[in-house]
């Protein structure tokens, strides 16, 4: 195994088909404001797993964002999916082990209009690829609640192969939560981006915006 500590992940932006991720920064909060409003109880739910949110007011909104974007691990990126041209959620590189190779992909917030759309898997994808392909990490990893199914299932979806259960290992909004590991490891990426991209290709794409084929394993 290649001892060589791998780079530290730079705060660029990364530009797919279907969006972007730019840097986040306390400009982006207007748009992420407005992206959290939509959606009724789906909105509210969007924040239940998290250990912020949902956010009272603009003010305390910017005051998280402008927290994020001031620290390295993690680092966060604002999504702004082609379509909609706003910045509707975010997510970050984090749990950063340069000398053990190791990078986390979590803190993920999608706005209701983001979930459960290309943009959103492409985001994800794109983060997953400049950790693996780009920086050349051996291990990226997936945490979440372990009552969080919609998690549980992109992560699956994604290729993410689960390891376990660590019980009572947090305490998040007064509650213990319990957390359940996934992880892809070097060489299981190759075929994982590989699937991917190929749901991500524009043949996959019908006339109505809905894929052709299933990215689930």
């Amino acid at each position: 195994m290649d001892p060589t500590p791998r780079p530290l992940p730079a705060r660029v932006p990364h530009r797919g088909n279907s969006v972007t991720l730019e840097p986040l920064h306390v400009r982006h909060a207007p748009e992420l404001w407005q992206a959290a409003q939509g959606g009724g109880q789906a909105a509210t739910d969007s924040w239940a797993y998290l250990p912020y949110g949902p956010f009272a007011d603009q003010a305390t909104l910017r005051a998280q964002v402008a927290g994020m974007a001031a620290q390295h691990d993690p680092m966060a990126w604002a999504v702004r999916p082609h379509r909609t041209g706003t910045a509707d959620g975010w997510l970050t590189l984090m749990e950063i082990f340069p000398a053990d190779a190791a990078i986390e992909l979590g803190n993920i917030w999608f706005s209701p209009r983001m979930q459960r759309s290309r943009a959103a898997t492409e985001a994800m994808f794109l983060l997953m690829r400049h950790a693996m392909d780009e920086l050349g990490y051996r291990r990226l990893t997936w945490k979440c609640h372990a009552l969080n199914a919609l998690s549980r299932r992109a992560a699956e979806r994604l290729g993410f192969r689960y390891e376990g259960t660590l019980r009572q290992v947090k305490v998040v909004k007064g509650r213990a939560r319990d957390t359940a590991w996934y992880s892809i490891l070097a060489e299981e990426w190759p075929d994982r981006r590989d699937a991917i991209l190929a749901w991500l290709d524009e043949g996959n794409w019908d006339q109505g915006g809905r894929p052709r084929t299933s990215l689930a394993r």
